[in-house]
């Protein structure tokens, strides 16, 4: 079956912060503020409201909790935002699309209300419910109308930590276990970390080298005629006339008669010759095409880049825990078991990671490898579609069974 073109770009935020900021990139690409639809749950003062009336709270409180939190400065721009009750759900904010589809039915039936909004925006019925699903969870969900501007709204909707259906690594809506609820339910592509308080956040950077090929004009060719004058002898056989006289003796007899007047004297015989000359006709004696092709070469361009690397300093007695701290001791068994004979550390270093960094999810600890395999391989081959899982599989249960860790 072909694939549909798909116009409306869907991102879920575990941060409401970062939706804003999404929300604020898709403004100055131009996306119209219409085309841009927004749900979150609501945690202010209009979720009070909202559950005392059971329906659309007031314009005035709306307004407060929207433009004094998280979103401030965006209320005046996304369309019809406010708060709203959908029984059987909760209080929310939501704009666009979703403001008019989920009023409509915040004093009726709230299941489903969510996907059937997103079905009517022509999102798949099976992702529509992943992403109800989602937004139970307490993730934020940005979705736009973008035309055939789909694959630039997904891009920046994802810069800003945004996932979806697509980019969690197995396209499907996955059936939940008893281990991972709805309200737990994570993509592989976005962890969750264990709740920590006093929380801060630093970005690390790093520059990319990027091509960027410009035409440019090297040279000329310039064909032209000219003419030319040149002297040719040519050979042309001619015939011409020769008078041969002869005289025979003969003997003698008498003659009829003999006349001697003047006029009888003479005998004129006429001597004809060929001539030559020249006619010149233009003939076509060569054809000359001019043309360009494309050559395929390949050209080594180099540049600095930077990038941050994040470095931990301790002072007193305080126990930090992480990749960081862990990665000396699983180097060390490594190459203590494998030795020179093995793959180098760096080759398998991403294998040992991924394995830790899963482990430390809170939604894994209790789970047994058997029963997380398959979707550790889905989003490992997601990742890193060029190292096979077999490849990789031993380095990241050793990981995942280390008790220590």
């Amino acid at each position: 079956m072909a694939d549909v073109q798909r116009t409306t770009a869907v991102g879920l935020f575990h941060d409401p912060e970062q939706a804003r900021g999404a929300i604020e990139a898709l403004k100055d690409a131009g996306f119209r503020g219409e085309d841009i639809n927004l749900l979150m749950q609501d945690r202010g003062e209009a979720r009070d409201l909202a559950a005392d009336t059971g329906t659309k709270a007031g314009e005035g409180a709306a307004t407060g909790a929207v433009t004094g939190g998280i979103l401030g400065g965006l209320g005046g721009w996304l369309v019809g935002i406010g708060a709203l009750a959908i029984p059987g759900v909760g209080p929310f904010i939501a704009a666009g699309a979703f403001g008019t589809a989920l009023a409509g039915v915040a004093v009726g039936a709230g299941i489903g209300a969510i996907a059937g909004a997103l079905i009517g925006m022509g999102i798949p019925e099976e992702e529509a419910k992943y992403y109800e699903q989602e937004v139970r969870g307490g993730r934020t969900l940005v979705a736009v109308r973008a035309g055939n501007r789909y694959d630039e709204a997904q891009r920046l909707l994802r810069q800003y930590g945004a996932y979806d259906v697509e980019s969690r690594g197995t396209g499907t809506v996955p059936s939940t276990t008893p281990a991972m609820s709805s309200a737990t339910t994570r993509t592989m592509t976005e962890p969750t970390r264990a709740a920590t308080s006093g929380e801060r956040t630093m970005e690390l950077h790093s520059e990319e080298l990027t091509p960027v090929k410009e035409r440019v004009q090297t040279g000329e060719v310039e064909v032209r005629k000219e003419v030319v004058t040149e002297n040719r002898n040519i050979s042309v056989p001619v015939t011409r006339e020769e008078v041969v006289v002869e005289r025979h003796p003969v003997d003698r007899r008498p003659a009829d008669r003999a006349d001697f007047r003047e006029e009888d004297k003479t005998i004129r015989v006429p001597v004809t010759e060929e001539r030559v000359s020249v006619e010149k006709q233009p003939v076509v004696t060569e054809e000359v095409t001019v043309g360009t092709r494309a050559v395929r070469d390949t050209e080594q361009v180099s540049g600095t880049v930077r990038h941050e690397e994040a470095r931990i300093e301790r002072e007193g007695d305080v126990n930090v825990r992480g990749w960081d701290q862990s990665r000396d001791r699983y180097r060390q068994q490594y190459e203590q078991r494998h030795g020179t004979t093995g793959t180098a550390w760096k080759d398998v270093e991403p294998a040992y990671r991924y394995g830790y960094e899963f482990r430390q999810q809170p939604e894994y600890r209790t789970r047994s490898w058997a029963d997380a395999e398959p979707a550790l391989r889905r989003d490992w081959e997601q990742r890193y579609p060029d190292r096979p899982w077999d490849r990789a599989r031993e380095s990241v249960r050793e990981t995942w069974d280390d008790k220590t860790s």
